[in-house]
């Protein structure tokens, strides 16, 4: 796993100012924080799926083999 962070600057400058590392801290913390709460959402849809028999997936037009992929369609293709 890896973490990447980005602030708005000059590339390679370090924010100088008490203020702006504040700043980049908290919107590192927010996205971070975004994402995990994204993919908990997603792992949480795959888990209602697998708890469906074949019949209700095959009306959604799902397989249980591709449950992940139709989880997560809109970030891979496929």
């Amino acid at each position: 796993m890896s973490i990447t962070t980005e602030f708005e600057g000059r590339p390679g400058r370090v924010p100088g100012t008490v203020r702006e590392r504040l700043r980049s801290f908290w919107r590192g913390l927010a996205a971070g924080f975004g994402a995990y709460l994204e993919r908990r959402s997603r792992l949480a849809e795959v888990e209602r799926l697998n708890a469906m028999t074949d019949e209700e997936l095959a009306r959604l037009g799902v397989r249980r083999d591709r449950i992940v992929e139709h989880v997560f369609r809109d970030l891979f293709y496929v």
